[in-house]
C-alpha cells in the first residue's frame, strides 16, 4: 500500500487551524493495548485491512506531538513538524512486523524523527535568516546598502538603520547572520562506526518512547486533575491558591493577600492551607 492509498483512505485529524483542538483530539484517541496492537498489526499486514491500519496510526497521533515538542527549539512551527512527522507514522504503520516483539511505538520513532529531521535541514537556514518584519526588510536590502565588502562601522550601521527605519541593533544582527556560512553536516571524525548525518546532530538519547508517551500522558493527567480541583475551591481560596504557587512572574506573600483582603495574614495562610487540604484530597479521588 502507498503513502498516498494510506493518506487517501483515513485522512488524519487536520492540524490547520486551532493547533490546540488538533493536539486535545488526538489525546482523546483511545491507547492500544499490546494485545490489540499486535491483532491490528496481523490483519493489516496478512489482509490490508486498512481499518486496522487506520486505528493504528490514530492511536499514536499523540506520540508524534510528543516528539515534535522535542524539536521546539529550531525556530519551525509545531504544527508543520506534526505534520511531518504524521508521514513518517504511516510509514511506520506500512513496515511494522509485530513478529519483531517490539511495541509499534518503538519501531515508528525512528520514522517519525527522520520525516522531521528532514524537515529542520531543509527549513533551518531560512528560518533562521529572517523572521520579523524589519529582518526581511533588512535581508533584501542589507547587502545593496553596504558601502563595501567586510563588517559596517558604527557611521555605516547607524547610516543603514536609519535608511531602512530599523533600529542599529537589529542592522548588527542581520549583518552577523549574513555573514555566516552553513556548516557542512558531515561530522569530522575517524570513527568508522560514527552515526550518519543528520542523525550525529539530531539523536535523541532520551528513555524508552512507551515510557516517554506515558510519562506525557501522566503529566497531562495532573494537569487536569488540578484544573478540576482549583474549579471545586471557592473563589477566594481559588485566588490565593494561583497568586501564591502559581503565578511564576509575580507571587503574591502571605502579607499581600491580607492586605487586599482586609483580614490577617495568619487568616490567609489558614485558608491556604484549608484550600491545599481540599484539593489533596480531590487529587486522590482523581
Amino acid at each position: 500500500m502507498s503513502q498516498a492509498l494510506v493518506t487517501a483512505n483515513f485522512p488524519l485529524p487536520s492540524v490547520v487551524g486551532s493547533l490546540d483542538a488538533y493536539i486535545s483530539a488526538v489525546h482523546r484517541i483511545p491507547v492500544l493495548s499490546s494485545e490489540e496492537e499486535q491483532s491490528l498489526s496481523r490483519d493489516y499486514l496478512e489482509d490490508a485491512n486498512l481499518d486496522a491500519a487506520k486505528k493504528l496510526v490514530m492511536s499514536h497521533l499523540r506520540f508524534v506531538v510528543h516528539v515534535a515538542r522535542g524539536y521546539s527549539g529550531y525556530g519551525l512551527q509545531l504544527a508543520d513538524l506534526i505534520q511531518e512527522g504524521n508521514i513518517g507514522l504511516m510509514k511506520a504503520v506500512k513496515r511494522f512486523d509485530p513478529d519483531q516483539g517490539v511495541r509499534l511505538v518503538s519501531f515508528a520513532v525512528h520514522w517519525i524523527r527522520a520525516e522531521m529531521h528532514e524537515f529542520i535541514l531543509k527549513n533551518w537556514r531560512i528560518v533562521k535568516v529572517a523572521t520579523t518584519k524589519a529582518q526581511r526588510k533588512l535581508f533584501f536590502n542589507l547587502r545593496k546598502s553596504k558601502k563595501r565588502l567586510g563588517w559596517m562601522n558604527a557611521a555605516e550601521v547607524r547610516t543603514v538603520a536609519n535608511d531602512l527605519g530599523v533600529p542599529e541593533a537589529t542592522v548588527r544582527e542581520m549583518e552577523s547572520r549574513l555573514s555566516g556560512r552553513d556548516i557542512g553536516f558531515e561530522p569530522v571524525t575517524d570513527d568508522e562506526d560514527a552515526k550518519p548525518a543528520p542523525a550525529a546532530f539530531l539523536i535523541d538519547d532520551g528513555a524508552d518512547p512507551y515510557e516517554n508517551v506515558s510519562d506525557a500522558d501522566a503529566s497531562d493527567s495532573r494537569l487536569q486533575a488540578l484544573s478540576d480541583a482549583l474549579v471545586q475551591l471557592d473563589a477566594r481560596s481559588r485566588d490565593i491558591i494561583q497568586r501564591r504557587w502559581l503565578d511564576d512572574d509575580n507571587k503574591a506573600t502571605l502579607q499581600d493577600l491580607a492586605d487586599e483582603y482586609g483580614v490577617s495574614a495568619e487568616r490567609i495562610r489558614q485558608v491556604e492551607a484549608n484550600a491545599m487540604k481540599k484539593m489533596r484530597g480531590l487529587f486522590a479521588e482523581a
